[in-house]
């Protein structure tokens, strides 16, 4: 248990590697969090949810940086609000990367005592909280360069690559299935409990949907034709004259795309990525097919090769049946964000090693897109 803390609290670091200190601060969009704030909140969410209830010997680092680092515990206490996260130039950099040596050094201390399960139940969910936020650090740092005008290059790094399998359908019988999560190993509380499904035929892609052929979407006029896209998605089109994922840019009749190497050229064999929700369907509804439920991904998944980029469903984000809240703070992580959101399924190449599984519920509200996200099609 030590070694796996201290490794994904190195690892968050490690991903700052790359940064000038006058990115550490810089928030872009009001959806995004500045990569210092990251930093610090994974920090705090050890201070407030281990050491400050199970080490009486504890001391605070700084009586502040609850208010100022903690994301949304309502239960926990008052917060800046996520907008306002990019105007805190204090505390410094420095600051808070000594706040995380305290920290871990604490939390290392405190490793090495006899741990009830609860406690150990709490290093287990807080060494999930920090890989999520690993995986959101890097969207971050994706959306904070690559929506400079210079395109600054970040390094080889959290690139996908092109599938090899021959492209085919998988015909899945309909039947009763059982979804969710079983068994002993870590798991989050929306992937419980388990239940069973019945589903009627189908056939999955064992492929995602690439650059080039969302290419052909695009030269079709998908973005300008209202028959694709829900009421909202075209609304959301004509809004922000949308004519292509998130980090595309057409100079001189050519597609380029911004990955964290700087702009290159459109490389039509890799999964299309950056996609919001409205976008996938669209794109489904213009193939005459459309995208699979979170049950039909989790059944099919065993023979699938997922991985690559989160694969958006046409499933809402809802609670399972039984699905029981945590009391406390700890019950604010999931719960309260199952409306106006859609699952994702499968893991993307910034998921930390070893946080992906096949159960794993990802939701995001329809319009986002700076996530690694893409589609595959069902017919």
């Amino acid at each position: 248990m030590i070694a796996r803390f201290l490794k994904v609290r190195k690892k968050t670091e490690e991903i700052c590697t790359p940064l000038l200190i006058e990115d550490y601060s810089v928030q872009p969009s009001d959806f995004a969090s500045p990569p210092k704030w990251h930093l610090a909140h994974t920090t705090w969410f050890w201070e407030a949810f281990l050491l400050t209830r199970y080490n009486p010997d504890y001391t605070v680092y700084h009586p502040d940086f609850s208010y100022l680092f903690n994301s949304y515990y309502n239960t926990v206490g008052k917060r800046v609000q996520r907008p306002a996260r990019g105007f805190m130039t204090r505390p410094s950099v420095e600051a808070v990367y000594a706040y995380r040596a305290y920290v871990t050094a604490a939390v290392e201390l405190f490793l090495k005592n006899d741990l009830t399960q609860e406690i150990l139940d709490i290093i287990e969910i807080g060494i999930n909280h920090e890989e999520q936020h690993q995986e959101l650090l890097v969207y971050d740092i994706k959306y904070l360069l690559g929506t400079q005008q210079t395109f600054p290059n970040y390094g080889n790094r959290f690139l996908a690559t092109a599938e090899k399998q021959e492209p085919v359908f998988i015909k899945i019988a309909a039947g009763v299935y059982e979804i969710g999560h079983a068994g002993p190993s870590f798991c989050f509380d929306n992937e419980l409990g388990r239940h069973k499904v019945y589903v009627a035929d189908f056939e999955i892609s064992n492929t995602l949907v690439t650059n080039g052929e969302y290419l052909e979407f695009i030269k079709e006029d998908g973005y300008k034709n209202f028959n694709y896209w829900h009421d909202e998605g075209w609304a959301w089109v004509n809004e922000n004259e949308i004519e292509a994922p998130l980090y595309w840019h057409k100079t001189d009749s050519e597609w380029y795309q911004y990955d964290l190497n700087g702009l290159v050229k459109i490389a039509t064999d890799l999964p299309v990525m950056h996609l919001n929700y409205y976008e996938a369907f669209a794109y489904a509804q213009w193939k005459g097919m459309r995208l699979p439920t979170e049950f039909e991904w989790e059944i099919a998944s065993s023979q699938l090769s997922w991985g690559k980029v989160w694969e958006w469903t046409n499933s809402a984000y809802l609670a399972y049946p039984n699905f029981n809240k945590a009391p406390g703070a700890l019950g604010e992580y999931n719960g309260k964000f199952m409306v106006n959101q859609m699952v994702l399924r499968g893991a993307s190449v910034a998921t930390p090693e070893h946080h992906s599984r096949n159960t794993y519920r990802n939701f995001f509200h329809p319009v986002m897109r700076w996530q690694f996200s893409g589609l595959r099609l069902v017919k």
